[in-house]
């Protein structure tokens, strides 16, 4: 445990190294390279929280993570259009503030999870994954037919959003601010597994009958880890919408759920950072690779082929030498 946590800390100060070189060597395009990995393991991390402790195989997470993407686009449009969002009898205010879109993005995405889970919870295993993926096709067909937003072609931002006391036009500052959350949601993780509600969440996914003998709702607990869960990848969304300035319906789409679970397996199923591991191996083969050929994502199969069969624990328990709990 102790190496793993060791390897952990390593992993994000090499991130931060990494943007800080980055800087000083006047290379901005790698700087981005770091902020899509942040913001990619943040994504992923929140899914994580459901599908490392819970148990949860979610392939509807992209519907948070668009919610996210599009509740900054709609927001940061209408403020750059200087028209607020008409809804019924309220008339709404765009608005460039960073905290009061994120504020509305695990708001928003957070009621979505609450919604979704309590309807996809009253089943399980395969059933389950397909009613979450039902979910996530319904927005992204939703986010197609949306014209007033861009419809396919979707939604281009011209202004950042701003943040308090920093200019976030600068690359290496809005990377920090999407490190810093990174690493607060890595702690809230952390916290949360060692915590009484994350100890009820596991045994909820090892023997839920024993769990529901000691007083406790199996299905409550894993709403609360699902909501929870959502409003962090919902977050996330709003973050990857501001780093491109630009949203579009394939941010709803069952590839970006799916590329979130492959992030995990990669680095690790409840592992603390094996988002990150898996975020830093895909940005990497994508970028490395993808100006070579069309077809990487194959030799992305072959690696995540490789460590379903010879490493359960992800590059994190390879590295780390330590099998997580469920392995």
């Amino acid at each position: 445990m102790i190496r793993e946590r060791h390897l952990s800390i390593g992993l994000l100060a090499g991130l931060l190294a990494v943007a800080l070189w980055a800087m000083l060597a006047d290379q901005p395009f790698t700087i981005t390279l770091a902020t899509r990995v942040a913001i990619l393991a943040l994504a992923a991390a929140g899914l994580n929280i459901a599908l490392g402790i819970g148990g949860l195989v979610s392939l509807g997470h992209a519907a948070f993570f668009g919610l996210g993407g599009y509740v900054m686009g709609v927001l940061a449009f209408h403020a750059q259009t200087y028209a607020p969002l008409e809804l019924g009898p309220f008339s709404i205010a765009g608005t460039k503030s960073m905290p009061v879109i994120w504020l509305v993005a695990l708001c928003v995405s957070g009621l979505a999870a609450l919604v979704i889970g309590l309807l996809s919870l009253r089943t399980s295993g395969v059933y389950f994954i397909m009613i979450t993926l039902a979910f996530g096709q319904m927005f992204y067909y939703f986010a197609i037919s949306w014209s007033a937003y861009g419809g396919e072609d979707g939604l281009s931002i011209y202004v950042r959003n701003a943040f308090p006391g920093l200019n976030t036009l600068v690359p290496i500052q809005f990377f920090v601010i999407c490190y810093v959350i990174l690493c607060l949601v890595l702690f809230l993780h952390a916290r949360i597994a060692r915590s009484p509600f994350g100890l009820a969440l596991n045994a909820a996914r090892q023997a839920p009958m024993r769990v529901q003998t000691v007083g406790l709702d199996p299905t409550r607990l894993k709403l609360a880890a699902f909501v929870l869960s959502g409003a962090i990848t919902g977050l996330a969304g709003a973050l990857f919408a501001d780093l491109y300035r630009f949203v579009s319906p394939t941010m709803f789409s069952w590839q970006m759920s799916g590329e979130l679970i492959v992030l995990i397996i990669l680095g690790g199923v409840a592992r603390l950072c094996g988002p990150v591991v898996g975020a830093v191996v895909f940005v990497l083969l994508e970028h490395l690779l993808g100006g070579l050929t069309d077809f990487w994502h194959v030799w992305l199969g072959v690696i995540l082929l490789l460590i379903v069969l010879f490493a359960r624990g992800g590059i994190i328990g390879m590295l780390s030498g330590r099998a997580a709990a469920h392995d």
